[in-house]
Formats: structure tokens, sequence, C-alpha cells
């Protein structure tokens, strides 16, 4: 039967793709995991491979269109298979009127009552188990099956392992929480499932469950909407107090009390839950317990005989005295302005970065002999400024601005510096920076980062930023990147001045080095545009006199 191949979601962020190059045509016999074609996403160019075998009957979309997520991309079937009723099918769909679309939940509504009304009758029966597939980490939503520990038909004890699951984090081992046989296993070896998915049935030895089969897929339609609403209201709770009470008496009862006895290789302790149970509410150390299970796993049984007495001279576990405690600081309207603004240029501008290194030694000679004259003292900062400003005048698309239908080149340069104060973060705006001699802007920073402080900058020493700087140096910060500040096309990260080896004339010399990093916006910065810019920056910066010029 021809199978239909739409177009792939393949970037998170995609809705849509571009056949770059199609390395099949039709009448081609296709494998399963051949190459079908070259798809241009909105990030990078991915081969995309056949998940199907057959002969590529029909291609939908050629070479260098776009198309939608989820669009015709090709038919794959067996060959002169008839496959034009699939092509009127895609069509309909896509030509139904919106009235269609409004009578769609009245229809499903009336579906599904019908469907619950026919099931009924096929409700699983009390003795049968669903295991689902767990929620092993925070932030997993599906889980695949590495290995199955047991096979349909096995007995399964409580506390026993089912299977290993691989989360987005880890390869966990899955315990049953209930006794029986294996009776279906829903997710084969190297399969994945969403959570909640049903992943086994457990119940006794002998039970047909063919005639359940309808029930186990509704039951996990519904658990995993069951889930959904849980996590919505898991939230509201949680800041019902700022610190947490000492352990009440049920809590003290959890099976989470300190034991750190058996363990397999990865370190993790092998005993079924009721055996921690057990093992807590009797106030015995698992680490003194040997275990009988399979695998030498602590069993119940283990710890029904267990002697304290046999166990003499074992160290005793860690017991935490402490408690968990966090404050809650309400956001102040700074932050929230800074959070807006940040998320909103790094989710909108696609960022991309350039880094450099360049040699100071120059830079610091330069200084040292410029604040030699009195009443004259500039920093690092300053001649990284004066730089900029110079290169920015050289490279206006970097001094540009981004917007829906136009670009904006600014031949002024105002280059904004970002000034940490205690609730956030400030960016005052050296206005012509490019005019200015290196002890104005020396003397402009430093009023600008007092008065930021202190709260004291008026809006209008805030607005109007072409450029921006953004200097950790001072805190040992080497390098790293910065987020743009919109409409800006760039902003230049600055770190700090580091001693290293260095090559010379052919020789390994103790150099001063600094790195840089350019975030730049692609909509409007190509990286060969950036590339030159920063080379046009290192020529200010490691020979400063020609700034003087």
């Amino acid at each position: 039967m021809a199978e239909v191949i739409t177009m792939p979601r393949l970037s998170d962020t995609m809705t849509e793709g571009v056949v770059a190059k199609w390395l099949k045509k039709v009448g081609d016999h296709v494998e399963e995991g051949v190459i079908l074609a070259e798809i241009e996403t909105d990030k990078a160019t991915m081969e995309f491979e056949s998940f199907h075998e057959g002969t590529l009957l029909h291609i939908g979309i050629q070479e260098g269109e776009t198309a939608d997520v989820d669009s015709l991309l090709a038919i794959i079937g067996e060959e002169g298979e008839d496959f034009k009723a699939l092509l009127n099918s895609e069509s309909s769909e896509n030509s139904e009127p919106a009235a269609e679309e409004e009578k769609a939940p009245a229809a499903a509504k009336e579906e599904k009552g019908s469907e619950e009304s026919s099931e009924e009758a096929a409700e699983l029966p009390e003795g049968l188990e669903v295991v689902t597939m767990p929620r092993l980490s925070d932030t997993m939503t599906e889980g695949t099956v590495a290995k199955w520990l047991k096979k349909v038909g096995d007995a399964v004890e409580e506390g026993d392992i089912l299977a290993e699951i691989e989360t987005d984090k880890a390869t966990m081992e899955f315990e049953s929480f209930h006794q029986g046989t294996l009776l279906y296993i829903g997710v084969e070896e190297g399969k994945s499932a969403e959570v909640d998915s049903v992943l086994a049935v457990i119940g006794e030895k002998g039970t047909d469950i063919s005639p359940y089969m309808s029930s186990l897929a509704k039951k996990e339609t519904s658990a995993s909407m069951e889930t959904a609403e849980m996590e919505e209201k898991k939230t509201a709770p949680a800041a019902a107090s700022s610190t947490k009470p000492a352990a009440t008496p049920e809590a003290q009862k959890a099976p989470a009390a300190p034991v750190t006895g058996q363990s397999s290789s990865n370190g993790r302790l092998i005993a079924s839950p009721l055996a921690r149970k057990l093992a807590a509410e009797r106030n015995i150390n698992l680490q003194q317990v040997s275990g009988s299970g399979e695998g030498g796993r602590i069993i119940k049984r283990d710890i029904e005989n267990f002697t304290p007495g046999a166990a003499a001279g074992a160290q005793r576990p860690f017991v935490p005295s402490g408690q968990e405690s966090f404050e809650e600081v309400p956001n102040s309207q700074m932050r929230k302005v800074i959070a807006r603004r940040l998320g909103e240029s790094k989710f909108t501008a696609p960022h991309y970065y350039l880094n450099v290194e360049f040699d100071m030694d120059n830079a610091i000679a330069f200084r040292n002999q410029y604040n030699s004259v009195p009443d004259t003292k500039i920093s690092f900062n300053d001649i990284v400024v004066k730089a900029t400003a110079l290169a920015l005048k050289k490279h206006p698309q970097v001094n540009s601005q981004w917007f829906d239908d136009r670009i904006k080149k600014n031949h002024h340069v105002h280059i904004g510096v970002a000034v940490a104060v205690d609730d956030g973060l400030l960016v005052p705006v050296l206005k012509f920076a490019d005019e200015q001699s290196l002890t104005q802007i020396g003397s402009q920073v430093k009023d600008f980062a007092g008065r930021a402080r202190n709260k004291k900058l008026t809006p209008e020493e805030m607005e109007g930023s072409t450029f921006t700087i953004s200097n950790l140096g001072m805190f040992g910060i080497t390098d790293f990147t910065s987020i743009i500040n919109q409409p800006n096309s760039a902003i230049l990260s600055v770190g700090a001045i580091v001693q290293k080896p260095v090559v010379k004339d052919n020789s390994i010399v103790v150099g001063n080095t600094m790195k840089l990093t350019l975030a730049c916006d692609h909509r409007t910065v190509d990286g060969a545009t950036g590339a030159m810019f920063l080379q046009t920056l290192k020529e200010y910066i490691e020979n400063p006199v020609t700034m003087l010029i």
C-alpha cells in the first residue's frame, strides 16, 4: 500500500521547508534508511531519509520550492500502484471550508460518546494492572525501552525490575509496583513512547487480554490527559510556604529514609520499594542487609529476617539535619523590563557570534604612557569604546538597526555601555563617541556609572544607542556572549586581559591577550561583514596610537 511522505519538522522552530535537492527521482527504488532529499530548514540544510521501502511514485514538492510542515512531499508504494486517490484525499483535506472545521468539535463529541458506549462492556476487569511509561525526570516527555528484564509469561514480584528505561537524562531501572504475571508488553525494546503510554499489563496467569485491547488504547489517551491536568495543578500549592517544615511523622515513614545499602555497578541502591518501606519503619540501615533476590536485590523477606546484631560495627549512614529553605523576591519593574526586552531580542533576532583574541601589549604600554600625563587617567574600556566607535564609522552595516520594513544605517555613532546596578542592568549612551577624546570618554563613562548606581540617570541618557559594549573583564571573566540590545544589530562582549604564552617572531614569550565576542543579528549583519569590522577593530586596539591620527 502506498505511503504518503510529508514535509518533516526538522527543528523545533521550523514551520516550512525548502527542497534543496532530490536524491531520488520518480520510478527509483527506495530502501528504508536511504536519503530521499536535502531539506533546507530555518536553521540548516539537512538530509531527510526514508522510513519506508518501495518505489518513489510521486514528488509533491519540486526542487527549490517551499512548503509548510506536513505538506505532501512524496508518495512511496509498489511499482505501478495507483496513487491518485491519495492525491485527491490530500487536496480535499486542504480545501475544506472553515464551516466544516466549526462542526468538527460537535461531531467529535458525538463520536466519542458512541465509542464510550460501545466500549463500556470491554472495561478492564479487576486483577489486571496497567503499567504506564513513567515520568522519571522533570523534563521527560517520552521514554525509550532500552531493555526488558522480564518477558511475557514471567512471574513478577513487587519490587522486581521490569525494564531499563532511557530518559532524556539517563538510563534508569523501572520497578514493578504490582505482583502477578506479565501478560502484555506495549513498547518493544528500542522503541519510544510518550509518558503515560501503556507500557505493560500485569495480572493473573492465563488471563486473555485480547478483548480489552481497545480499552487499553482508550486508557492510554485518558491517562495522558489526566497527567497534563495534574501538571497544571502542581504549581498552585508550591508557594504556600517559603520554608519546608520539620518532618512530620508521616514524612518520617516515607521510603526516602537515608539508606545506602546494596548497590549496582552504577551506584544505585538495589532494594524493592516494599523493602525500603519496611526498613524505614523498623529503623534498619539497608547497607547492613544482604539481599537474596535477583542480582543481590534486597526484598521483603530479607528485612523480616534481618538481625541487627549481625551488622555490629558497620558505618552509620549520613543523616541530614538541615532544612531546605528559600525566599521569594518580587520582580522589580526594572527586572520585568529587562526580561521582556532581552526575551524579545533573543527569540526574534537570529543571533550568531564571532570570537577574536587581541594582542594587548601595545595597548598596555599606550595606556601607561597616556596616564603618565598629570590629571589624565583612562581605562582599557575607554580604549575599547574609542576603537569601536572609529571602526563603526568604517562599517556602517554593523552600526545599523533592523525594522520590519527597512534597515536603518546610522552615520552617527552612539555607543551604549552596560552598567550593572543592584536591580539589574542599565545602558547609558555615549553620544557621538567617535568624536570624543579618550579622556572625554573616560570622564563620561565614570559619570554615567556613578549616577546609574544611584538611579540618577535621565531617560534621554539611556536612549538612542546604535551599538552596545558589555565589559565583564573587571570580574575576571575571560570570554562570554551577550544578547543584542534591540533594535541594534550587534553587541560587543569584552573579557579580561590575561597573561599567557604567545608566539612572536617564531619564539614563545609571555604576552597579554584579551578575548572579545561580537554578537550579530543575521538579518542585518552577515558573517563576512562582522569579521571585517573585527579586523578594523583589531588594528585600532593593537596599535592604539592610530586612534590619535
